[in-house]
């Protein structure tokens, strides 16, 4: 288990399309126009629809599940449950841009009877600039 930690994962590449970005923005209850309507977008300074930042578990997903599911790394589905996720933002992610995420596994350990599992994510536009790292945690209950 603990020689993953530090394994690293393929990139995953996901392109943001406008409607995605409504769709999340209407499931999720925003009422925003920046995430509907480009010209609102466009006044308020970016360059199209602006996903909303939780919108990074849409591009994250192809990139954080995978280590999730290694065997190697050994998560028991039976017994885990979700111990919670942390972003810092950087640049703002907006329709068109295409996201590139890499994962990696950060830490493995055991407390309290419980194992905790804590991957990280970054994740770049097309242009190289950081637009959010994740930290995700799974925790394992009776190891």
């Amino acid at each position: 288990m603990s020689e993953t930690i530090g394994k690293t994962y393929d990139p995953f590449d996901y392109e943001v399309g406008r409607e995605k970005i409504r769709e999340y923005a209407n499931a999720v209850g925003e009422t925003n126009p920046v995430y509907f309507d480009r010209a609102a977008a466009q006044d308020a300074g970016f360059r199209d629809v602006v996903a909303p930042p939780m919108f990074a578990v849409v591009y994250s997903a192809g990139s954080v599940g995978p280590p999730i599911f290694d065997p190697e790394v050994g998560i028991d589905f039976m017994r885990m449950v979700h111990g919670g996720q942390e972003f810092v933002w950087g640049e703002p992610v907006c329709a068109g841009d295409t996201i590139t995420t890499e994962t990696n596994v950060k830490d493995i350990y055991e407390r309290g009877g419980m194992g905790f599992y804590v991957f990280e994510s970054v994740s770049r536009n097309q242009d190289g600039q950081e637009v959010v790292r994740g930290t995700w945690t799974n925790i394992v209950r009776g190891v």
